[in-house]
């Protein structure tokens, strides 16, 4: 699933440490979101979406 939350942490001048501690995960969940890698459960997209104060469908794409 593509994604937009690496752009969005740098809009905030945010670290990875930052945003992860911000979210309650690990940086490596953090890299791994930001790489596609891993898709976050559903509580926790609603809290990154939250985090950047806007919705999950402005951070996260399902589109092939």
């Amino acid at each position: 699933m593509k994604n937009s939350v690496a752009e969005r942490r740098l809009e905030r001048g945010w670290t990875q440490a930052d945003l992860a501690t911000a979210l309650g995960v690990s940086r490596q969940t953090v890299i791994s979101i930001e790489r596609g890698r891993f898709d976050p459960s559903l509580p926790l997209a609603f809290h990154i979406a939250r985090t950047f104060s806007c919705t999950i469908e402005n951070v996260f794409d399902d589109a092939p």
